[in-house]
């Protein structure tokens, strides 16, 4: 007999057919993806439903600036009114105050006012942020942050922002094993927070609207800029490009005339392009989503 079990064992077959004889045989594990399928709150397994952007336009485009500096007034706001391109400004409030007529105007022109946070935080890795650390910072203080940095912009120039810019790109709070996401925070206050430094367009069918992708494109030429709308575009995807200074090329510096030929091109109707707000988009993709909107 101890012969016989170990030919058995050695022969797959032999061995699966004693063991359903001794009724010890046990199926295999389900596969992976059949796992997935079946965990509540995933989307394997489902339809998704095609994504259609409106008026037959092949993808979408948000220009943002951060931190309300000085050029976006000075030099920004006149290129973007007479290109008749409407953008998202991620405003820190103590800035705002320096050019408070200049805020008030393009408020009046449609662009969206947005939050930056009231002290924008980082880490404390960068010497500019050392004593405004994310690494010292709880889930508590941060929300005190956020709604502080809206309650400002609301005060200054009577608008809700409905959209954040995480300062920095960067989504934590806290050191080590303390360490939180404040992603949530954000998800339950705006409709749209905008990551920066990122790698890719957003997929309107997928992304987390809370941590939208946001690439730069300080520094960069009309045909970097355009390459990277075309390559959305054939995706048909939501480009979201972050700025800071408006003026002649160079560090944390949109080129003026880059951004000129960059608004041309997105408002030529031959290129299927839709260039608008990060508030306008976002909610466009959460009614797509929920099917309120054909």
């Amino acid at each position: 007999m101890p012969g016989l079990l170990r030919f058995v064992m050695r022969t797959p077959c032999a061995a699966m057919a004693l063991g359903l004889c001794l009724g010890l045989f046990v199926a295999p594990p389900p596969r992976a993806s059949a796992q997935l399928r079946s965990l509540p709150g995933t989307e394997a397994g489902k339809q998704q439903k095609p994504f259609r952007w409106p008026e037959g336009k092949r993808a979408a485009l948000s220009l943002s600036f951060d931190d309300a500096r000085l050029s976006q007034i000075d030099r920004g706001l006149a290129v973007l009114d007479k290109c008749g391109v409407k953008v998202t400004f991620f405003l820190s409030p103590d800035n705002v105050e320096k050019r408070l007529a200049g805020w008030q105007k393009a408020v009046a022109a449609g662009h969206e006012i947005a939050n930056h946070s009231l002290t924008h935080p980082c880490t404390g890795n960068y010497a500019f942020s050392l004593h405004n650390a994310l690494e010292n910072y709880t889930l508590e203080a941060m929300a005190k942050n956020l709604d502080g940095g809206a309650a400002e912009i609301q005060r200054l120039l009577g608008v809700k922002p409905v959209t954040f810019a995480y300062p920095c790109g960067q989504k934590f709070v806290g050191r080590g094993l303390d360490v939180r996401s404040y992603v949530p925070l954000v998800a339950e206050r705006y409709i749209v927070g905008r990551g920066y430094l990122d790698e890719a367009a957003n997929d309107p069918a997928f992304c987390d609207l809370a941590q939208a992708a946001g690439m730069g494109f300080d520094d960069m030429d009309y045909q970097q800029m355009l390459k990277l709308v075309t390559e959305a575009s054939a995706e048909g995807r939501w480009l979201i490009l972050v700025g800071h200074e408006i003026g002649e090329r160079g560090h944390q510096v949109t080129d003026t005339a880059a951004l000129t030929a960059l608004c041309q091109y997105a408002r030529d109707p031959a290129n299927g392009l839709w260039i608008d707000t990060v508030e306008a988009i976002g909610k466009y993709i959460r009614q797509q989503r929920a099917g309120a909107i054909p």
